[in-house]
């Protein structure tokens, strides 16, 4: 089937000391645009990524962009431009959850979210699910319901390491790990510098213990006060970018030269993460282009084993 009109079948070259230009994909790693603060359509977005050279596209299903669209819909249209998807399901009322929701809320959300997901045929989906108001044993049960609904779903599951939920603690990741063998993860390693007020670093046992489960990675520099750094490039913040870095590269090397290749997103964003210039509110920086420049820069500082 010839790619539509709208949808770029070219991808971009690029060499080590130009990390604004996209190579084309690696055997072992696939680098996905997000629709964080994208306002356009669908189809937009998809002639974007791939006119930029990304792999794919990762978009929370109740994106304004998808809203409008059956999943059958969706499905074609990724289908005719060769991109996959990576589909992110937030329970408990978005991002961060209502705590008047308990865990049979977020299970009864996550059934429908999963029904719609699967017609759309994503290569993965990441869960941003459960709170972290609830008390241990409560989350253990919850994530064992979890982890029940999504086994038998056709594409691999991950729940990510996000602030406000159940895998919000980096220290409890051992527990977690041992308790829920099936627990696969998407890594935001700018969430814990928040929550332990420490950059993360590989010589910490909770980096080492998950980094033979993680199957996706946010790849936003974070620090010790805050999940984004202004600039990830920028000189003041060039031990953040190492201390990702080396995470990052523990976590591939972890997967090795397994069938499912690390897929991975650069994810800078709006919504209180990018600092804004005072008074005017503007943001000190183009989260876009950074985006860009992160992608084509983990191209070349990660190693993989067909690099």
């Amino acid at each position: 089937m010839p790619k539509p009109s709208w949808c770029c079948s070219e991808k971009l070259s690029t060499s080590a000391s130009n990390p604004s230009c996209l190579p084309t994909t690696t055997e072992s790693v696939q680098l996905f645009q997000s629709l964080w603060g994208w306002d356009d359509s669908l189809e937009a977005a998809l002639d974007r990524a791939a006119s930029q050279g990304f792999d794919g596209l990762e978009c929370n299903i109740d994106h304004a962009c998808m809203e409008p669209l059956p999943p059958d819909e969706v499905r074609q249209l990724f289908i005719a431009c060769g991109n996959p998807l990576i589909l992110e399901i937030t329970t408990g009322g978005g991002y961060t959850p209502d705590l008047a929701d308990g865990p049979q809320q977020h299970l009864d959300q996550l059934v429908r979210a999963l029904d719609r997901a699967r017609r759309m045929d994503p290569l993965k989906i990441n869960l941003i699910t459960g709170s972290d108001s609830w008390p241990e044993p409560e989350q253990h049960r919850f994530l064992e319901a979890v982890l029940d609904l999504t086994e038998a779903e056709p594409c691999p599951v991950m729940v990510e390491t996000h602030r406000s939920r159940s895998l919000f603690n980096p220290w409890q990741m051992p527990v977690w790990l041992e308790r829920h063998p099936r627990l696969r993860l998407t890594a935001d390693l700018s969430h814990w510098c928040c929550v332990a007020e420490r950059l993360m670093t590989p010589d910490l046992i909770p980096i080492q213990v998950m980094a033979e489960r993680v199957d996706h990675i946010h790849a936003r520099i974070g620090h010790a006060q805050g999940p984004s750094v202004s600039h990830p490039f920028a000189p003041e913040w060039a031990d953040a970018l190492e201390a990702h870095r080396r995470c990052w590269q523990l976590f591939v090397d972890a997967v090795g030269t397994s069938a499912q290749p690390v897929t991975i997103t650069p994810e800078f964003g709006p919504d209180g993460y990018m600092p804004l210039q005072p008074f005017s509110a503007e943001p000190v920086a183009d989260i876009a282009a950074i985006n860009s420049a992160m992608a084509g820069w983990l191209r070349s500082a990660l190693h993989t084993p067909s690099s």
